[in-house]
C-alpha cells in the first residue's frame, strides 16, 4: 500500500528537511507521536510509534485542498497537549462561493493517551459569509521498524495487508515476518466524502462566524470518536502527568525564567517516565531511545536521586529482573551484566539486531552497583537492598570475573563483531576512541571513567555488606578498590598531558587524548585531589569550555570536529556530571560557571536542553548550534539540572542518620533565592531554603518536620 498523491512521495524524500526543523513530541506508554508544528507527519523521523514499529507514518492536514499557514505550534507546559493554530490559503468554491487566505481558524489539538492517539480539528469561519470548506486527512502506515526509520536497510519484509474500510474508520494492518500483525485503525466523527486507504475528505458546512469540530482516534482497535472519549482522555493523561510531576522534592527560585527551566525539565522526566509492574523508569529520548536503557536510566536516576529516590528504586527493580543469566556473543550478554538496551519491534523479535535484550555496554553493570550504593545512603532502605543482594552480588561477579583477565585489573571490552556496538562506553560511535594520533585502537578497551565506576562500585558493596556483618567480603571489596585506584594512577595518567588518557588498549596503551571522560572520573572520587585539581583547571580552559558547557574533547587533539556525535560535542549529561566531580573536590566556582552557560543555553532551546548540540565556541549574540538530530526530550539531559543544582547547593542526604549536609552553598549568578519543597528524609519531610546575604549564600530551615538534622558548612 502507498499513497498515490505526489506530494507525499515529495515530503518522504524530503526527509533531511523533516529532521532539521523543529520536531514536536507526545508520548504515552509504550507510543509516542512526533510531527512538525503544523501536526503534520510527514515521513523520515515523524510518525507515531508503538512497541518499535511506525504505526503511522504520514499525517497530513488539508484545508480547501491545499496545506495550511502555520500561525504557531506548541506543546503544553506538562507535556500532555500538542496545538497548532493554522490558518487556511485561498479557498475554492464548493457548491458557492470561495473565499480569501486567512479568513478560517483551524486549531489542532493533539493528546496521546494509553497508546492511542486523540485529534480535535476546530474549525472557525470569520469571513462574513457562510462557507462550505473541504477539509482532507492524508495518511499511511508504513509499518517500518524503528530501526528502519533510523536508516538500517532488510532484504526482507513482511506483507502490507490491503486496507479494510467501513463506515467510519479505516483499518490498515501488516503481517509481519514474526508472525505478528499489527494493525492501525483510523476513526473519524464526522461523515466522509471519500474514505479510502489514503485519505478522508469531508465537506464542512461554516457558518459565518460559526464553528465546527472534527474528532480522530487511532490506535490498534476500533472506537468511535467523540467530545467525552476526547475529553477524558485529555484529563486521564494530566492527571497522570501531574502525579509524575510532583513525585520527589520541588524546587523554585525568585526568578521566573529559572523556574521555567527548573519547570521543563521536571516535566520532561515525567513524559518520559513510563510506570513499569517493577516502579517508574525513565525512557531514554524521542525519538530514537523510546525505550529503556540501562545506562540512561542509571545516569538519570543518579542525577535524580537526591529529589526523587523512588526513580532510582524502580530502574534498580527492573534492571535487576532483567539481569543477564545466560551468555550469548549475540546479545553481549553473560551471568551478572546488566542490560544496555531492549526493543520490541520485529527486527528484533526476529534477531536482525541483538536489541530485543543487549547486554553490549561496559558501564552499566558498575553504574549498577553504584546506584545501589548511593539509594542506600539516601534513604536507609535495606530492606530493598536486601532483596536486591543477589542480582548486587551476580553484577559484582561478573565485574571481577572480567577485571581478573585484565593483568592490570581494569574492566574492559571487545569490540563486537555480531552487529552489536564497537565501541561500549557512553561514547559509543565507532570513532570515539583513539590513540593521539588518531588511529582506532586494538580491542580490548579499558575506558578511564568506566575504571572510576568500578572503583565506586567496589566502594559501595564494602559499605553495604559492613551493614549486613559481611566482614570478609567487605575487606576484600575495599581492598580490591584501593588497588584499582594505584592502578589507574599509575597507568592512566600521563605527566605530558598532565591528565589521564581516555582509555588503554588491547597492546597495553595508553590513548593519550584530553577528553570530558575524566570529568565522570572526578565524580567517582578515584583521583587524588592533586591530580584531580590539573584536571579540573584543564576542564574551565576555552580548549574545553567553549562558552556552553564542556566539549566531549579537547580542542586541537585529533579526531576534534564540533559537530561531530562525540568527538567535540556538548552533551548536558555530560557537563552535569564532570560540575558534579568537580564539586566532590570542593570546586564550586566552576560548577556556579557551569550552572550558568548550561541554563543559558536552555534558553536558546526553549528551556528543553536536547541531547546534545555543536560545540562550536560562544561568540556575542549569537545562540548555541543545534545537532541536527539529537533526541528532544532526552532523560539524562532534562536530568542535567538536578545534579547541577545538588553540585551548586552542596546538598547531600544521610537517610541512616536522619541528616541533611550542606556543604558550601552557591547559588546561580541572578539567583537570589531558592527553596527546595518536600525534600523526603526517611518518612519525614524538610523544606530547606537558601538566600544570598551579601557575599555569601546562607542555608536554613524552611520548614518541615523538625527531627531531621540540617548541618550547614559555609
Amino acid at each position: 500500500m502507498s499513497i498515490d498523491d505526489p506530494t507525499i512521495h515529495e515530503a518522504a524524500e524530503d526527509m533531511h528537511v523533516a529532521e532539521t526543523r523543529a520536531m514536536f513530541a507526545l508520548k504515552a506508554s509504550h507510543s509516542f507521536a512526533v510531527s512538525d508544528a503544523q501536526g503534520n507527519m510527514l515521513g523520515g523521523a515523524e510518525g507515531m510509534f508503538r512497541n518499535d514499529t511506525r504505526v503511522l507514518s504520514h499525517w497530513i492536514l488539508d484545508i480547501g485542498g491545499a496545506r495550511t499557514s502555520l500561525l504557531s505550534g506548541a506543546i503544553s507546559h506538562d507535556n500532555v497537549l500538542f496545538t497548532a493554530h493554522l490558518t487556511n490559503e485561498p479557498l475554492p468554491p464548493i457548491g458557492g462561493q470561495g473565499a480569501p487566505a486567512g479568513v478560517i481558524h483551524v486549531q489542532r489539538m493533539r493528546v496521546l493517551w494509553d497508546d492511542r492517539m486523540y485529534e480535535l480539528v476546530q474549525l472557525h469561519n470569520f469571513e462574513d459569509t457562510d462557507l462550505t470548506v473541504l477539509v482532507r486527512l492524508r495518511f499511511e502506515a508504513d509499518f517500518r521498524d524503528i530501526f528502519e526509520v533510523r536508516g538500517m536497510t532488510r532484504d526482507n519484509r513482511g506483507q502490507l495487508l490491503p486496507a479494510e474500510i467501513d463506515g467510519d474508520h479505516v483499518r490498515l494492518g501488516y503481517l509481519g515476518l514474526d508472525g505478528v500483525i499489527r494493525r492501525t485503525v483510523i476513526s473519524f466523527s464526522g461523515k466522509t466524502t471519500v474514505l479510502n486507504a489514503q485519505r478522508a475528505d469531508f465537506e464542512v458546512a461554516l457558518p459565518r462566524q460559526g464553528n465546527a469540530a472534527l474528532y480522530i482516534e487511532v490506535g490498534d482497535e476500533y472506537f468511535p470518536p467523540s467530545r467525552v472519549r476526547y475529553r477524558a482522555a485529555a484529563a486521564a493523561a494530566r492527571a497522570t502527568m501531574r502525579h509524575r510531576r510532583h513525585r520527589g522534592a520541588r524546587l523554585k527560585s525568585n526568578a521566573r525564567l529559572f523556574n521555567d527551566w527548573l519547570d521543563r525539565s521536571r516535566a520532561d522526566i515525567a513524559l518520559l517516565v513510563a510506570d513499569l509492574p517493577t516502579g517508574p523508569y525513565p525512557y531514554a529520548g524521542i525519538p530514537w531511545f523510546s525505550t529503556p536503557f540501562g545506562r540512561d536510566g542509571l545516569i538519570t536516576a543518579l542525577q535524580t536521586l537526591w529529589i526523587d529516590p523512588g526513580l532510582a528504586r524502580g530502574v534498580l527493580g527492573y534492571l535487576s529482573k532483567y539481569q543477564a543469566t545466560e551468555t550469548s556473543s549475540f546479545r553481549d550478554s553473560a551471568p551478572g551484566k546488566i542490560l544496555h538496551e531492549t526493543r520490541a519491534g520485529e527486527m528484533a523479535s526476529l534477531g536482525e539486531v541483538p536489541f530485543g535484550r543487549y547486554y553490549g555496554g561496559v558501564d552499566s553493570t558498575p553504574l549498577f552497583v553504584m546506584l545501589a550504593g548511593a539509594y542506600a545512603d539516601r534513604t536507609a532502605d535495606f530492606d530493598f537492598i536486601d532483596r536486591l543482594w543477589g542480582s548486587l552480588q551476580a553484577a559484582m561477579s561478573w565485574i571481577e570475573t572480567t577485571c581478573d583477565a585484565n593483568k592490570h585489573g581494569f574492566l574492559s571490552y571487545a569490540p563486537s563483531v555480531t552487529g552489536g556496538l564497537v565501541n561500549q562506553g557512553w561514547k559509543d560511535s565507532n570513532d570515539s576512541v583513539f590513540h593521539a594520533n588518531g588511529d582506532i585502537p586494538r580491542g580490548p578497551i579499558a575506558l578511564i571513567e568506566v575504571q572510576g565506576y568500578v572503583y565506586a562500585a567496589l566502594r559501595a558493596m564494602a559499605r553495604l555488606a559492613d551493614r549486613r556483618g559481611e566482614a570478609a567480603s567487605a575487606g576484600r571489596w575495599r581492598a580490591r578498590a584501593t588497588a584499582l585506584r594505584h592502578a589507574v594512577e599509575e597507568r592512566f595518567w600521563d605527566d605530558q598531558l598532565a591528565n589521564y588518557g581516555i582509555a588503554r588498549d588491547g597492546d597495553d596503551s595508553l590513548c593519550r587524548v584530553r577528553a570530558s571522560n575524566v570529568g565522570h572520573l572526578l565524580y567517582t572520587g578515584l583521583p587524588r585531589r592533586r591530580r584531580a585539581q590539573q584536571v579540573i583547571r584543564q576542564l574551565r580552559t576555552a580548549t574545553f569550555d567553549g562558552g556552553w558547557g564542556i566539549r566531549t574533547l579537547a580542542q586541537h587533539q585529533a579526531r576534534f570536529n564540533p559537530m561531530s556525535y562525540h568527538d567535540g560535542s556538548v552533551w548536558p549529561h555530560d557537563v552535569a556530571m564532570s560540575a558534579a566531580g568537580m564539586a566532590h573536590y570542593g570546586e564550586r566556582d566552576d560548577v556556579v560557571r557551569l550552572v550558568g552557560e548550561t541554563y543559558e543555553a536552555a534558553t536558546h532551546f526553549g528551556m528543553r536542553l536536547p541531547e546534545l548540540f555543536c560545540g562550536f565556541s560562544r561568540r556575542a549574540a549569537e545562540p548555541p548550534v543545534a545537532y541536527p538530530v539529537a533526541c528532544m526530550p532526552q532523560a539524562w539531559a532534562a536530568g542535567s539540572m538536578f545534579m547541577l543544582m545538588q553540585a551548586c547547593l552542596g546538598v547531600d542526604i544521610d537517610g541512616g542518620r536522619g541528616t541533611v549536609n550542606v556543604r558550601r552553598p552557591r547559588l546561580p549568578q541572578g539567583i537570589d533565592r531558592l527553596t527546595v519543597h518536600s525534600l523526603a528524609v526517611g518518612n519525614a519531610q524538610l523544606h530547606l531554603g537558601f538566600e544570598r546575604i551579601g557575599g555569601r549564600v546562607v542555608a536554613y530551615r524552611a520548614g518541615g518536620a523538625p527531627d531531621i538534622r540540617l548541618r550547614v558548612e559555609q
